[in-house]
């Protein structure tokens, strides 16, 4: 099975999250899409982040009807910060049958170098990159384990929504009515 994996800290996951994985996980390019969840971002701090576990348990409440889609705790058992290539590795012995791409928005191929083994990455799995506004060029698009994909661009952020609810304002349309459920009843952001 060829499987995107679409890291990220998710801090919530919002409906540009769901677009994304959904129009790549019913592309030509992949069979499924998981979201692992990064307990820690190395280039991101902990501290603004809600619980590993709440976020988990938005993005399970956001996908749960969808088999194409994922979800993914393994960072959750690894060392802290998380790197890519290690949880590669990892997946990689534990599904052998299975083939891993990294999915990842245009605007993080600038900062991609910076990643640790990045070229063992790009080498040995290989990237699917889809459109983000104001994206930055960047030579790596070039790379033969590159592919560009066609996706929407989708200009939300989780920082907005967290700023949204950190002001007492509605996120509805943002985020999945499951989601906008559990930040509510647990009280995250607020």
């Amino acid at each position: 099975m060829r499987v995107g994996l679409f890291f990220g800290s998710f801090n919530p996951i919002h409906i540009g999250h769901l677009i994304i994985a959904n129009t790549l996980a019913q592309s030509e390019e992949v069979d499924q899409v998981w979201f692992v969840v990064s307990p820690q971002n190395p280039f991101k701090k902990s501290n603004s982040l809600a619980h590993e576990f709440d976020r988990l348990d938005m993005v399970r409440a956001a996908i749960h009807d969808n088999f194409l889609l994922q979800v993914s705790d393994i960072e959750f058992s690894m060392p802290r910060p998380s790197y890519t290539v290690d949880t590669l590795a990892y997946l990689s012995e534990k599904h052998p049958d299975h083939q891993f791409f990294i999915m990842m928005g245009e605007d993080n191929l600038v900062n991609f170098p910076r990643w640790k083994n990045h070229e063992a990455i790009l080498n040995d799995y290989g990237l699917i990159v889809y459109p983000r506004p104001k994206a930055k060029a960047s030579e790596i698009k070039n790379h033969p384990n590159v592919r560009m994909v066609e996706a929407p661009k989708i200009d939300i952020s989780a920082t907005f929504i967290r700023s949204q609810l950190e002001a007492g304002r509605s996120v509805r349309y943002l985020v999945p009515d499951p989601v906008e459920e559990i930040i509510s009843s647990r009280k995250i952001y607020q």
